[in-house]
């Protein structure tokens, strides 16, 4: 079995990210590219508690950047993971860290 600290790197806190968990009480990971979807589910079970309804997960593409002077390079590729949670109220990321 994994780790679940292995598989959940970090929650995405962006504006879209936190307005989908307000509404829809769905939460944003970056998780190891090499987790599944079970995984994912039993890695959020474990350490915030909650009860997931459904997983959903998206590689997200490197987009190019510049680099100091004419240099160019490459975001890096991850992956997303949207959980939806069981709950009536909506989840606050902060206070389950």
């Amino acid at each position: 079995m994994k780790n679940p600290y292995d598989i959940l790197i970090r929650p995405v806190l962006t504006e879209k990210a936190v307005l989908d968990n307000e509404k829809n009480n769905k939460l944003v990971f970056e998780v190891a590219m090499d987790a599944n979807k079970i995984d994912i589910k039993k890695a959020v079970e474990d350490v915030f508690g909650v009860k997931v309804k459904d997983v959903n997960t998206v590689i997200v593409k490197p987009k190019p950047k510049r680099v100091g002077f004419g240099k160019y390079g490459f975001t890096k590729k991850w992956k997303k993971a949207i959980v939806k949670v069981e709950s009536e109220k909506p989840v606050n990321i902060a206070e389950l860290i």
